[in-house]
Formats: structure tokens, sequence, C-alpha cells
């Protein structure tokens, strides 16, 4: 009985498509002759930057009380129940 071991090594690599051909834009770490499998995953560039949490807080424009923060228990359910008096 012959037993093949299969050995996969990944590498994560960015390529640009030049209407012909993937150019990567960093060296392959391959010995020439070297089989490999491709999966074509499209990097779409982002518009903006992701919002931070402070900035999406920030543009909900909530309106309450000054001590939400002390007394959240208080405005959720009408008393104090998390024992923070």
């Amino acid at each position: 009985m012959v037993e093949h071991i299969l050995i996969t090594m990944i590498q994560e690599l960015n390529a640009i498509f030049d209407g012909t051909s993937l150019q990567l834009e960093s060296p392959l770490n391959l010995d020439v002759g070297t089989r490999v499998r491709i999966i074509v995953e499209t990097v779409l560039p982002q518009e903006q930057p992701p919002k931070t949490f402070l900035q999406t807080a920030q543009s909900l424009q909530l309106q309450g009380e000054p001590d939400w923060s002390e007394k959240i228990d208080w405005y959720l359910y009408g008393e104090m129940v998390s024992g923070n008096d």
C-alpha cells in the first residue's frame, strides 16, 4: 500500500490584473516548476475609511439626560437593578 502525503504551504499575496496577467505586488517564494492553485478574490478599494465607534455614536445625535452613564438601569428599567446606586 502506497501512502501519499500532501503538504501544502499557503502564501497570501496581492496582485494587480493588467488586462492579460496578474502582476504580483511582492515576490513569490516558490521553486521553478512548482504547481499551485489560485483562488481569485477581488479586493474592492474602500471609498472611505470605516468610522470609529465614537464617530458612529456622535452621528446618532442622541438626546438624553447628562447622567445616563451613571443611571443607565434607571433609564432602561425604571429602577436600579445593577447595585450601582
